[in-house]
């Protein structure tokens, strides 16, 4: 079993993700919103991913610099995201795949995000949503920490993949949602959009098995949109979409 943060990881996560044909549907549906997102943003400008890791964003939108903590293979460059190496005002699109929960310090990352995106420029966040069913799995079963009532967004870290807190995103958009207005006044929250309640649990995300081959995957995803939008409790994931104001 390979190290959590080890380099070398990438490229056996990849294997996986392309591996699984659900599951690679699915790491491309979410990009396409990345490219939908992109179409709204100003026209010069670079646009960047945090955490790229063992995703193949290059793929759907070949222009995104891909970036990490670790100097995996499959990305351009390797960078902490409290301390972006880009000019101010340079970036027009910020985008992040279940890579929020995993920095330790929010609160100086948003503050860069706030230096370095351009005025009309967006964040795209896709990350893990506190649901009725997402929270048991994220709690119980998974191999990350997951703490919905921690006082602070900060949390002492392990390493940039072992390290998390699966509950972040909800609470800084949901529970603490008046203080990040208060902190980021530039920072304008556009869009919150939970979704997703079951596919990618079916899928068996990273793990070995699939529940979710073949034929099912369409008819699965009829379903668990019906399901997200009868019942939004039950979605395990959510969009946050931010724009710098003018």
């Amino acid at each position: 079993m390979i190290d959590l943060d080890s380099h070398i990881r990438a490229k056996e996560l990849r294997e996986k993700i392309k591996g699984k044909k659900s599951l690679y549907r699915l790491y491309c549906e979410f990009y396409k919103k990345y490219e939908l997102s992109l179409k709204k943003c100003p026209k010069d400008g670079i646009s960047v991913e945090i955490g790229s890791g063992a995703g193949f964003i290059k793929d759907i939108v070949p222009e995104v610099i891909t970036t990490d903590i670790l100097l995996y293979e499959t990305i351009e460059l390797a960078m902490d995201a409290t301390k972006l190496p880009f000019e101010g005002n340079s970036i027009k699109s910020l985008f992040l795949m279940n890579t929020l929960h995993h920095i330790p310090d929010t609160v100086s990352f948003f503050r860069e995000v706030e230096r370095c995106l351009k005025p009309g420029g967006r964040v795209f966040i896709i990350d893990q949503y506190h649901g009725w069913i997402s929270k048991l799995i994220l709690k119980y079963l998974h191999h990350e920490d997951y703490h919905p009532q921690a006082k602070e967004w900060a949390f002492e870290t392990s390493g940039p993949l072992s390290g998390a807190n699966g509950a972040l995103c909800w609470i800084i958009f949901y529970r603490d949602r008046a203080l990040f207005e208060e902190l980021y006044p530039s920072l304008k929250i556009d869009k919150l959009t939970p979704h997703t309640p079951f596919r990618y649990w079916l899928s068996g995300g990273l793990k070995k098995w699939n529940l979710l081959s073949g034929p099912l995957f369409r008819v699965t995803s009829k379903i668990d949109l019906w399901l997200s939008k009868k019942i939004p409790q039950l979605n395990s994931f959510i969009d946050v979409e931010l724009q710098k104001s003018e």
